[in-house]
């Protein structure tokens, strides 16, 4: 089973950029559909970003951020990226990372499945 730890949270503000990286455990990595989510304060957990498994050929992004993020992945360093540009104050929330053997990245609907790893969070806060 793979785990996954997020870093590079932190406050910035508005119209600035971040990168969010997750590195993963296990020789497997590949195998594994990646994904980003985020809990905005008093709100409930949302899909951001989905990148499919070996070499991530398909993306899939919320209409929120498409176009200001971009999700990556490097599977020799067993890490996925999410860029964030332009960021505003709605993008302020806990984000996470999932990590599924699940393929529909469709509205990330692999992490809905049971199995789905998750990271502890990192939290992004964008002031205007």
């Amino acid at each position: 089973q793979v785990q996954v730890v997020e870093s590079g949270g932190g406050l910035v503000q508005a119209g600035d950029s971040l990168r969010l990286s997750c590195a993963a455990s296990g020789r497997t990595f590949s195998y594994y559909t990646m994904g980003w989510f985020r809990q905005p304060p008093g709100k409930e957990r949302e899909f951001v970003a989905a990148i499919s498994w070996s070499e991530g050929s398909s993306i899939f992004y919320a209409n929120s951020v498409m176009g200001r993020f971009t999700i990556s992945r490097d599977d020799a360093k067993n890490t996925v990226y999410l860029q964030m540009n332009s960021l505003k104050r709605e993008d302020t929330a806990v984000y996470y990372c999932a990590a599924s053997q699940g393929r529909d990245i469709v509205g990330g609907d692999a992490f809905y499945q049971e199995g789905t790893r998750w990271g502890q969070g990192t939290q992004v806060s964008v002031s205007s």
